[in-house]
């Protein structure tokens, strides 16, 4: 009998099914390889700081500077001479100052004060000192998170110390950017600047946060951070700013060694300052106006009488005046101006209702307004009713937004409120003037034209990038970007949908069998996916999913449903590889969907000529939901108990939390020094509990990923923990020989302690469980019984025993628990084997290559398992764990008309 090779079955299956090839068009395919040219002209560092660099913090404090008309010296000089200011300064203990104050008080400007002077305090080289800082900006979508924080932060630190740059994890030096991308982003870049901060090489620093108010993704993380190492460092002080919210004040109470400066408790500084700053404003509108000497102190007296120690009222008006002509007396349009914020507001807004475009002001103030974030002029075009000719040209469409009551302003082709309090008074006082037919319709709108300039512009391989493998890394937006008029409404559509009524969208319409987002989904579903990955967005289209479902879309229309729900396998399915390689949506996704799903059947037309024939795959989507990889050698799985994250604790000494819907990791918890032998959610899911061989276990801040407490014992390695229904207990069993007990540990308890120990087993116990009314407890044992106990007496009644062999697992009713999974694709791939055909076309690890060149991603169970090809090299099979084999075969003669 002749031995089987792959070369055999090779001839076989060609053999059977032919010489799958097809003729097509001669053009040749040549890779765009501008992004790793780019790469190798780039310094390993150098790349790595232009990845973190989101903003740089430098530049956004000239901006601010520049924008408020320039930095006064003589209006921030007195915070250097107050005594809590100077406390912070020069008290080794004090390492934390929260400066405070309403809106329009200055302190922005006061912090570039500030910074200014401790920078011109850090240039000795003897006692040389580093200085970070971040302004954060809640109308900028890059300035207004806690991310973006932590990354100007680090950013600013690296590039005055490049040595840091070692604090950056090996995984991420190559790709950084790769980072920001997922849900991880927060822990890791906590992790980092931790690092950084504790680093021998760290000279002392100074980390400057303004406008916590403004931080509107993850600000309690922040704080809790900020509050939680604000006293780790002792090299390290800090200053923040904000208005005077409770919400800040809770956040950062837990700070040890907190100073606070709250500026409506220094009136006297604060009017010298304004004062200072209404002489400087007067003194350059005299001169470019030619004010007599009797107008110019008239104009000086009337700010100094209404601003109320507010500099916003103060260059707000300033601004106004600066319209007027020459020629006409301002003191007669000074006096029309009233003192407050508010009232300024409100005859901003009533003066521009007098325009013509009275209407198109509020429409675009209404958009901007109402936008989850600050859109571009390109995006504003498809929201609004505006004229062609204007809609052609920016520098018009500028000019309008201009007439907006001085309340936004263009920077960068993106609009921006002038100060956050605008906004705010917009949204809580005037909402009646300016949202037509109220907040409900604007959302209804922004929502149906998000989806017409969708379908009217997404479409596949929209940048053109012909290669099925190209990696996200290595694509640059083409100029102009296709995409660049569309990427609010690809993030936000269903949002704006989420936002609108049921009365006013009328579901017959939008979500029925014929409405408006099926008829979007069905026709540019797979179109958005891949605009998402290449905006690096793709982890938004899990909320629509999951917010179409909870809208009832499912009960009113059987089409939608279906669709919606395939979708939620789909996507998870193939999230990481679309997330990296946005064209595998076309090949990859659907060809190794299920026969009947949906979304492979809908655009099955998609997949490309060269793929003749398709592998016959399972019938419909199977048990297996999703695979979590990066995480190896697991001993403990665990779902929390709002079955929203899964824990996974292994050898590798880290706890790793999974976000269930996103089947990504959220964050890793590290700070054991063994193996982790058990995780346990409590069951309100705000804290895990984690069991090592380091004789420990760890009580973990899930909403921050803190370890709140450190419980020791002389337990010697632990086996498992286990949470009462009421989290107020802990049950932990030792793993040692000579223990036979269990110990009860109060987690209500400040600080926790153990209350009770459970002895009467002879030997190890090896698993307990909770009654729900946290009553009582069972425990089992290698001496083969089972052991109820009353937690208020300590007593036990023995219910079973001389079981056949001993116990490792039980519970009272609705627990699971998985004792042990590999996560690791290495762990079932172990070697890195390629086979070429003379043709080739070939595998390298989980890619199908054509002439080294990726071409078609193979799903982790399909990879590496008795793979084998063709003489031709046109057909490859390749078989499953479980020896399932699946057939795919190619047309050479289209892969070489298309690549080359």
């Amino acid at each position: 009998m002749q031995a089987v090779t792959p070369e055999r079955v090779g001839a076989h299956l060609e053999q059977h099914f032919g010489d799958a090839t097809a003729a097509h068009g001669s053009s040749a395919y040549q890779v765009n390889v501008q992004g790793d040219i780019n790469f190798h002209r780039q310094s390993e560092d150098d790349r790595c700081l232009a990845d973190l660099r989101e903003t740089d913090p430098t530049v956004d404090k000239e901006r601010i500077e520049q924008t408020k008309g320039g930095l006064l010296k003589d209006s921030y000089r007195w915070i250097l001479e107050n005594d809590d200011f100077r406390q912070w300064h020069n008290n080794p203990e004090s390492q934390l100052l929260w400066i405070k104050g309403d809106p329009g008080k200055g302190k922005t400007m006061l912090i570039c004060g500030i910074i200014d002077e401790l920078e011109s305090t850090t240039v000795d080289d003897k006692h040389k000192s580093h200085l970070a800082y971040f302004f954060c900006q809640a109308t900028d979508s890059r300035l207004n998170n806690a991310i973006a924080v932590l990354r100007g932060l680090i950013y600013l630190l690296i590039r005055q110390q490049p040595s840091l740059i070692s604090n950056i994890p090996e995984k991420y030096r190559h790709a950084v950017a790769a980072l920001f991308k997922d849900q991880n982003a927060w822990w890791e870049l906590s992790k980092m600047l931790k690092s950084i901060l504790q680093d021998p090489g760290t000279q002392d620093t100074y980390l400057i946060i303004d406008a916590l108010d403004e931080c509107v993704e993850d600000l309690g993380l922040l704080l809790n951070f900020i509050a939680n190492n604000s006293t780790a460092y002792p090299r390290v002080k800090w200053i923040v700013s904000s208005r005077n919210w409770p919400d800040i004040d809770e956040g950062l109470d837990t700070a040890k060694q907190k100073m606070t400066l709250c500026l409506e408790l220094s009136p006297e500084s604060i009017s010298a300052a304004v004062g200072t700053y209404i002489q400087h404003k007067v003194d350059r509108l005299s001169e470019t106006k030619k004010y007599t000497d009797d107008t110019r102190d008239s104009v000086q007296r009337y700010l100094n009488s209404n601003a109320k120690d507010t500099f916003l009222w103060v260059a707000l008006v300033c601004q106004e005046l600066d319209k007027i002509h020459r020629f006409h007396n301002p003191l007669k349009r000074l006096k029309t101006f009233p003192p407050g914020l508010d009232a300024i507001y409100q005859q901003m807004i009533g003066q521009m209702c007098k325009l013509e475009i009275a209407n198109l002001c509020k429409q675009i103030i209404a958009v901007v307004c109402l936008a989850y974030r600050p859109i571009t002029l390109g995006e504003l075009k498809s929201m609004v009713d505006i004229a062609e000719d204007v809609c052609n040209n920016d520098e018009a469409l500028t000019d309008i937004i201009g007439l907006c009551g001085s309340l936004l302003t263009v920077r960068d082709n993106t609009i921006f409120f002038v100060h956050q309090s605008a906004k705010d008074f917009l949204l809580e006082a005037a909402s009646d003037g300016i949202f037509l037919g109220g907040k409900e319709v604007v959302h209804r709108t922004i929502f149906s034209r998000s989806l017409q300039v969708m379908s009217a512009t997404l479409k596949q391989d929209i940048y053109k990038l012909d290669h099925p493998g190209i990696f996200i890394d290595d694509i640059k937006p083409p100029i102009p970007d296709p995409l660049a008029t569309v990427k609010y409404a690809c993030v936000y559509w269903f949002k704006h949908l989420c936002s609108t009524p049921d009365q006013l969208l009328g579901y017959e319409n939008a979500l029925s069998d014929n409405g408006l987002v099926f008829a979007f989904l069905e026709e540019h579903f797979l179109h958005w996916l891949e605009a998402l990955s290449l905006i690096g967005e793709l982890s938004k289209s899990f909320d629509m999913i999951d917010n179409l479902l909870a809208m009832g879309g499912p009960t009113r229309s059987t089409k939608l449903s279906g669709f919606l729900h395939d979708a939620k396998r789909f996507v998870p399915r193939y999230f990481s590889i679309v997330s990296s390689s946005p064209l595998q949506l076309y090949s990859s996704a659907l060809i190794f969907a299920p026969q009947q799903s949906i979304i492979r059947n809908t655009f099955q037309k998609r997949i490309p000529s060269w793929i003749l024939l398709q592998p016959k795959m399972e019938v419909d989507w199977h048990a297996l939901l999703l695979t979590l990889e990066d995480h190896s050698a697991v001993n403990s799985v665990t779902f929390s108990h709002d079955s929203k994250l899964l824990a996974s604790g292994s050898n590798d000494q880290t706890v790793m939390i999974w976000n269930v819907s996103a089947g990504s990791c959220q964050q890793t918890l590290e700070g054991h020094n063994g193996w982790i032998r058990s995780v346990s959610f409590s069951h309100d899911s705000k804290l895990l509990a984690s069991a090592s061989y380091d004789k420990t276990i760890k009580i973990w801040k899930i909403s921050t990923g803190s370890c709140q407490q450190t419980l020791e014992g002389q337990y010697g390695c632990l086996r498992s923990v286990s949470f009462s229904h009421d989290s107020k207990l802990l049950a932990l069993m030792p793993n040692m020989a000579n223990d036979k007990t269990i110990k009860i540990w109060n987690m209500s308890a400040t600080p926790k302690f153990c209350q009770q120990t459970l002895e009467g087993h002879t030997q190890v116990v090896t698993s307990v469980a909770f009654s729900h009314n946290s009553k009582l407890l069972a425990s089992a044992s290698r001496d083969k019984t089972i052991k109820i106990w009353d937690l208020s007496t300590s007593c036990y009644q023995q219910v079973a025993k001389d079981h056949s062999r001993h116990i490792d697992n039980f519970a009272f009713d609705r627990t699971f628990e998985i004792d042990r999974i590999g996560l690791s694709p290495s762990s079932h791939y172990p070697h890195e084997r390629k086979e070429e055909s003379h043709n080739g076309l070939a595998i390298d690890k989980s890619w199908i290559t054509w002439k080294e060149q990726k071409l078609l991603w193979l799903p982790p169970n399909y990879r590496d398992r008795q793979f084998c090809i063709s003489p031709s090299g046109s057909i490859i099979s390749t078989a499953t764990e479980n020896w399932n084999f699946i057939i795919i075969g190619f047309s050479l003669t289209g892969l070489k008309q298309r690549f080359g």
